[in-house]
């Protein structure tokens, strides 16, 4: 009895407890902690990223080898150093390079809005460290190497997001077009479609001031260097060149060849490099690249359709 009595007693008060609380009304809402500052907003992508043989510039390590940054620049649009390292499988700086188009590293930098892109190469130090001077607008931004260690056939890109502080104004994708000017009176046109899965042919022609451009310099083995980015995700897409300049068939314009392929339907922006006058510009389009035969379904890799016939270990 004393023990059933002490039962009722305890369920009696739990009921008035709840019972209290009730009356009293629910406890103080937990105010959420004040945002922090609001980072650069991000494209959607229209449709779920894919895969690809083509497609890189996702992951900071790949096959053992790792971007690995050491300093950015501490003040926006200030001129300051951008360092880094490549990390072998041993853990050890990679020394060793073999030169693809010209160089032992091609360098990337654009923000997240796909604005501010540079094509860049440092000058790599004893111990393995890449450095160059540049300035970044606020923001943050993607940092892509592009290179091929001794001892192996194919290049690879690694990337790595940096954040540059500062007010930071994101700038609109630009709509797509087919058309690019420069500021000193050079039009490129480009014609050509993109569709995902196979190995597009895209041509980019050069003017200037309503005049074809038929005398470009070579620029890093081509008479063009193209750069694709996936607006999303930035995924980092080869492009190759049709033909190399001394070949025997390649004018130096006013048409410049490509073959472009990409993994997914939705935009892509294009950077064409070239050069006229000793001069390297840059033109740059919003692309479409549009569901058709041989679109993947997403995440399903593709099937490689022919990396060009440069003969280099990979293009852009």
């Amino acid at each position: 009895m004393r023990l059933a009595g002490f039962g009722l007693a305890l369920a009696l008060a739990l009921v008035g407890g709840g019972g209290l609380g009730l009356l009293a009304g629910p406890g103080p809402t937990p105010q959420a902690e004040p945002p922090g500052p609001a980072g650069p907003a991000v494209p959607a992508a229209t449709s779920t990223p894919a895969g690809g043989p083509d497609v890189s510039g996702l992951a900071v390590s790949e096959d053992g080898y790792t971007l690995d940054v050491r300093a950015t620049p501490a003040r926006a649009d200030t001129p300051g150093e951008l360092a880094f390292r490549i990390v072998g499988p041993g853990g050890a700086p990679v020394t060793a390079f073999t030169p693809t188009h010209d160089e032992p590293l091609h360098l990337i930098v654009v923000r997240r809005d796909q604005s501010g892109f540079q094509h860049l190469h440092p000058a790599m130090g004893p111990d393995g460290t890449w450095r160059i001077t540049t300035s970044l607008a606020p923001g943050d931004h993607r940092v892509f190497a592009d290179f091929a260690p001794d001892g192996r056939t194919e290049a690879m890109t690694l990337g790595r997001d940096i954040a540059v502080g500062g007010l930071y104004s994101p700038t609109p994708l630009p709509p797509p077009s087919t058309t690019a000017t420069t500021a000193d009176g050079y039009t490129v046109t480009l014609t050509g479609a993109l569709v995902p899965g196979t190995a597009s042919p895209v041509t980019l022609s050069v003017s200037r001031n309503g005049a074809p451009v038929t005398d470009l310099q070579p620029y890093l083995a081509a008479y063009g260097h193209l750069v694709a980015l996936r607006t999303g995700d930035l995924a980092y897409l080869h492009v190759h060149p049709t033909g190399s300049p001394g070949d025997g068939r390649t004018p130096a314009g006013p048409a410049v060849e490509f073959l472009a392929e990409v993994p997914s339907a939705g935009p892509y922006r294009l950077y064409l490099d070239f050069a006229h006058d000793g001069v390297v510009r840059t033109a740059e389009f919003t692309v479409v690249a549009t569901a058709g035969a041989g679109t993947p379904v997403a995440g399903v890799p593709t099937t490689s359709s022919g990396h060009g016939e440069s003969g280099a270990p990979h293009g852009h």
